[in-house]
C-alpha cells in the first residue's frame, strides 16, 4: 500500500478526552458486548471513470450516481491524463450498477465554478445541487440549481438566489436545507443555513450562524436539522461546530458543549433509523479529527473516536460506518493502528462499539489540499468514492473509485528464507505478509513441488508476525521449498525456491549409535530372563 508520511499530532487528547456535560451519556455495558457489522464491500476497487480534478460531492438517485467537483474532464478507466478525455465541467453522470458514463453532462461555471454539494429529493426525481456557480450551461443561476432526474434537465423556474458558496444540503418532501458562506438568499437575510420549497420559495426557517455551514442532515420523524461547520454561535449563543435545529423555525433543540475542542470544525453528518453520525476535522496539533456516534432522540453521544486525520465524509450502511479521512495514529480505537508516520485513507468501522474492522483499500493524498477521499456515496450495492487522490490501492486513479462486493484481489507472496538445517530437519522462515480485507490468511508450504503443510495466521498492515515452519526429512537429502498464500477466495503466485541440503549423520554420532545399539544387544544376550514368558 502507499503510505505518505503524515505531519504527526501529539499524542496529548485532553480536548477528546475529557468529560463531556450536558447532552453527553457515559458509553454503557451495551457498547462492550455489541456484534461487530461486517463490511459489505471487499478493498478491490471495480474499473472507474477518472475526473482530472477534485470531486466534492456524490449522490445517488434512480440508479444513476452524481459526481460533482472541480473538474474539466473525465477518462475512461485506465486512461493516462489527458488521454481519451471526454468534456465534463464539474459534474458528470454514471450508471450506479455498471460504472458506464451517462450524456447526462450540464456545465457549472461562473464564480469559482465548482460543484460543492448535491442531493436528491427523497423520491429521486429531482437532483438539486450547489456550490459556487452562476451559470448552468446558458441559463444564469447562484449557486444553487435543481434538475429533474428523468431527462437530466434544468428546472428553470427553480432559482432561489443564494449570495455565496453552498457547501452542503438535505432535502425532506417539503423543503431543501443548505447552508454554506452566504448570508443572503432571494434577497433576504439568511446567514448560512436556510430553507426553500421544492418550487424555490423561501420558507420561514430561519437561523443566524456566525460561521460557514459545512455539514446538514435533516431528520424529520424528529423534527431536527442536525447542523455542522466552522462556527461558534448559532441563534445568539455558543455552539461549538454543531448544533440541532428545529426543522420548522430554525430555533435551536440542542446543542453540544464539550463534544468539539476549539479548531475542531464538523465536516459531515450523517444518520440512520436511530444515530446520526459526524466527523470532524482539526487545525492543529493534537485537535480532535476523528468520528462521534449520538442518538437521535435525545442527542447523547454513544460513542467517540480518538483517530486522527481529518474526516472528510462517513456514512453508515449495514452496521459499518465507512468513512474518508488520512486516519493515522488510532491506538486508542478498537482494533486501531499506531502512529507510524503514515495514512489510511479509507475505514470501517462497527457502528455499535466504533471498532475498527479489517477493511484497508487506500488512496494517496493526491492533489489540492493534500486530504484524499473528501465524499462517499452507496448505490446498487456499490460503493463510490471521491476526492483528490491519484492513486487508489497502489494503482494510478484519479479522482473517483468504487468497491463491489467480489473479492479479487490475492495477498502478496511472502519472501522464504532457510533458517538452518540438521541431520532430518529443514527450518523455514518467513514474515506474515497481509491483506486489504481478510485478517487470516492461510500459508501453503511446498517440498519440491508437492504442498506438505499448511499454517494459518491473523494480519494487519501494521502487524507482520514472523512465521516458521520445520519439516522432517530423512539426513543426507537435498529439496527445493516453496510458499504460497491465499485469504480463502485468492491465492498468490508461488514464491521463489529456496534449496536445503540437509547434512548427514555425523560419523562420530553414527558410531556412537552403533555402539549403543550393539551394547543393548548384548546386554539383551545376557539377560537369564530374556524370552521368558512374562
Amino acid at each position: 500500500m502507499y503510505l505518505r508520511k503524515s505531519r504527526k499530532k501529539p499524542a496529548a487528547r485532553a480536548a477528546v478526552t475529557a468529560l463531556i456535560c450536558c447532552v453527553t451519556a457515559p458509553l454503557g455495558t451495551s457498547l462492550a458486548t455489541a456484534a461487530d457489522g461486517a463490511p459489505a464491500f471487499t478493498a478491490d476497487p471495480l474499473a472507474t471513470w477518472q475526473t482530472d480534478g477534485i470531486v466534492w460531492s456524490l449522490t445517488a438517485a434512480k440508479g444513476v450516481v452524481y459526481v460533482g467537483g472541480s473538474f474539466e474532464n473525465v477518462r475512461p478507466p485506465g486512461a493516462a491524463p489527458g488521454q481519451r478525455q471526454v468534456k465534463r465541467r464539474n459534474f458528470a453522470a454514471f450508471d450506479a450498477a455498471t460504472g458506464k458514463l451517462l450524456p447526462c453532462a450540464p456545465s457549472f461555471t461562473g464564480n469559482s465554478h465548482t460543484v460543492r454539494a448535491m442531493k436528491a429529493s427523497p423520491d429521486g426525481r429531482v437532483l438539486y445541487v450547489g456550490g459556487s456557480f452562476s451559470q448552468v450551461g446558458s441559463v444564469r443561476v447562484a449557486n444553487l440549481a435543481a434538475f429533474d432526474t428523468a431527462g437530466c434537465s434544468l428546472r428553470k423556474n427553480f432559482k432561489p438566489a443564494v449570495s455565496a458558496t453552498v457547501r452542503a444540503i438535505d432535502t425532506t418532501a417539503r423543503a431543501i436545507y443548505f447552508g454554506g458562506d452566504f448570508g443572503r438568499v432571494a434577497g433576504q437575510p439568511r446567514n448560512r443555513v436556510a430553507a426553500v420549497a421544492p418550487t424555490g420559495s423561501l420558507l420561514p426557517f430561519r437561523a443566524d450562524v456566525d460561521l460557514p455551514v459545512r455539514a446538514l442532515s435533516a431528520a424529520t420523524s424528529h423534527g431536527r436539522l442536525f447542523v455542522g461547520g466552522d462556527f461558534e454561535s448559532v441563534n445568539g449563543q455558543g455552539a461549538r461546530s454543531l448544533v440541532a435545529l428545529d426543522a420548522a423555525s430554525g430555533k435551536t433543540v440542542l446543542r453540544y458543549p464539550g463534544w468539539f475542542p476549539p479548531q475542531s470544525s464538523v465536516k459531515t453528518i450523517a444518520r440512520d433509523t436511530t444515530r446520526f453520525y459526524v466527523g470532524a476535522e482539526g487545525r492543529g496539533p493534537g485537535i480532535f479529527d476523528g468520528r462521534i456516534a449520538g442518538r437521535l432522540t435525545n442527542g447523547t453521544m454513544v460513542w467517540k473516536d480518538t483517530c486522527f486525520g481529518a474526516t472528510q465524509a462517513v456514512l453508515p450502511y449495514k452496521g459499518v460506518l465507512y468513512s474518508a479521512s488520512h486516519a493515522h495514529n488510532c491506538n486508542e480505537t478498537p482494533g486501531g493502528f499506531p502512529e507510524r508516520g503514515d495514512r489510511q485513507h479509507l475505514l470501517a468501522q462497527s457502528l455499535d462499539n466504533r471498532k475498527i474492522l479489517h477493511w484497508f483499500p487506500d488512496t494517496n493524498d493526491g492533489i489540492g489540499e493534500k486530504i484524499g477521499p473528501r465524499t462517499l456515496a452507496v448505490s446498487s450495492g456499490v460503493l463510490w468514492a471521491g476526492g483528490e487522490f491519484t492513486r487508489v490501492n497502489d494503482a494510478p486513479q484519479q479522482g473517483l473509485t468504487r468497491f463491489g462486493n467480489r473479492d479479487t484481489g490475492a495477498p502478496k507472496v511472502p519472501a522464504l528464507a532457510l533458517s538452518g538445517t540438521s541431520p532430518g530437519k529443514v527450518t523455514l522462515t518467513w514474515r506474515a505478509s497481509w491483506d486489504r480485507d481478510d485478517a487470516s490468511l492461510t500459508y501453503r508450504i511446498y517440498r519440491d513441488g508437492k504442498l506438505v503443510a499448511q499454517k494459518k495466521k491473523a494480519s494487519t498492515y501494521w502487524d507482520r508476525p514472523q512465521m516458521t515452519y520445520t519439516d522432517t526429512v530423512p539426513a543426507g537429502t537435498s529439496h527445493r521449498y516453496t510458499i504460497a498464500v491465499t485469504d480463502g477466495t485468492n491465492a498468490s503466485a508461488k514464491s521463489n525456491s529456496v534449496t536445503a541440503n540437509v547434512p548427514k549423520q555425523a560419523a562420530q554420532e553414527k558410531a556412537a549409535a552403533q555402539e549403543k545399539a550393539a551394547a543393548q544387544e548384548k546386554a539383551a544376550a545376557q539377560d537369564p530372563l530374556a524370552g521368558d514368558p512374562q
